[in-house]
């Protein structure tokens, strides 16, 4: 599923923001409690072929709930964010701890 990042080094975070969800009990949430095991990727498309990308991180992930675990993320995303500078998520935030990184780009350039 698409969701909001930022990256700390080898750490990815993406928090529960406030877009309209059908549930707070959210299914990514569970699956990481019950498989940590995840893998995240970003990919860039362009009609320009040569420009095309893509970035795999597999990982451990982890659901941090606590404010003060929350603090430090949730400012990396609202640095990143603009949106979430003026309407910040309530969380909860994934953390994840990237074990591997793998990629590919069509061209070096």
């Amino acid at each position: 599923m698409p969701v909001t990042f930022a990256v700390d080094g080898d750490v990815i975070y993406s928090a529960v923001d406030a877009k309209p969800k059908t549930t707070t009990r959210l299914a990514r949430l569970r699956n990481i409690t019950a498989e940590p095991r995840v893998a995240m990727l970003a990919d860039h498309y362009e009609a320009d072929w040569d420009r095309l990308w893509w970035a795999r991180a597999d990982g451990t992930a982890a659901v941090l709930a606590g404010r003060a675990e929350m603090a430090a993320p949730l400012a990396l995303l609202a640095s990143r964010y603009p949106r979430y500078r003026a309407d910040p998520p309530g969380g909860p935030v994934i953390r994840v701890q990237v074990g591997r990184w793998t990629g590919w780009a069509a061209s070096a350039g």
